[in-house]
């Protein structure tokens, strides 16, 4: 195919979901990750930037369903079974979406870990919902940011933060 003609299909493919065309990232990806109690916890996703957009209540709406990153949808995978607030998330992998709004955000765990975004999210594939904290930040976040901390013996910490938001939950390892 010609090098002029690629990026044409390649979008097509992406809006059509056609196979055989690799979708193309946008953002860098990271991987973050945790041991606690012996066990590793991972979050993989896309980090776009601010750029001098409104990201809350404007590219990201209030209310909808958030990939939590860019690109294909967020992915925990977990060695230990999880208590996310009081969702029981079973040892496996995991797409991980977000609904924020502007005092609270509800995180997303849903069973199906490979899709492009949010795009196809199906919320009967939903192993369930948990509660974010949320709070500002002191100063902006240019690049969409997620880690996993320690918080003791057998307790952690999922932290997203973008824009002037920080958005957490606790979790356990079960």
């Amino acid at each position: 195919m010609p090098r002029l003609h690629m990026f044409p299909a390649l979008a097509v493919a992406a809006l059509l979901g056609l196979p055989g065309m690799a979708q193309q990232r946008v953002s860098p990806h990271e991987q973050t990750s945790v041991t606690i109690d012996g066990k590793k916890i991972t979050v993989e996703y896309g980090r776009p930037y601010m750029k001098g957009r409104k990201i809350f209540g404007g590219l990201v709406p209030w209310g909808e369903v958030w990939r939590a990153g860019a690109d294909e949808a967020t992915v925990l995978t977990t060695d230990a079974d999880l208590t996310i607030g009081s969702l029981k998330v079973p040892k496996g992998s995991y797409a991980l979406f977000v609904i924020p709004e502007a005092n609270a955000w509800t995180l997303v765990v849903n069973k199906v870990a490979k899709q492009w975004g949010a795009f196809n999210y199906d919320q009967s594939k939903d192993l369930g919902r948990a509660p974010m904290k949320v709070t500002p930040s002191g100063s902006p976040i240019e690049q969409f940011t997620i880690s996993l901390e320690s918080a003791g013996p057998k307790r952690g910490v999922l932290k997203m933060a973008w824009e002037r938001t920080v958005a957490t939950a606790d979790f356990s390892v079960d």
